[in-house]
């Protein structure tokens, strides 16, 4: 891209004035909570449990014969 330094250090700070309004919190306590979500989550998550034959959507249709 074809910008000046001065538009680039504008855009750097735009973002770091974005940045520094975001709420923070300790890793020890978001770390605990995202753990709990995903326990929850785990029994309806289709990557643990398996997609249902009738209700995936890249099942082959059918097969070919060759004669």
């Amino acid at each position: 891209q074809d910008m000046t330094e001065k538009e680039l250090l504008k855009m750097e700070l735009d973002q770091l004035k974005k940045e520094v309004k975001n709420e923070r919190q300790m890793v020890s306590k978001t770390g605990k909570e995202i753990k709990e979500y995903i326990e929850s989550m785990s029994g309806e998550d289709p990557l643990l449990k398996g997609v249902p034959e009738d209700k995936n959507p890249f099942k082959e249709k059918g097969g070919c014969t060759i004669s």
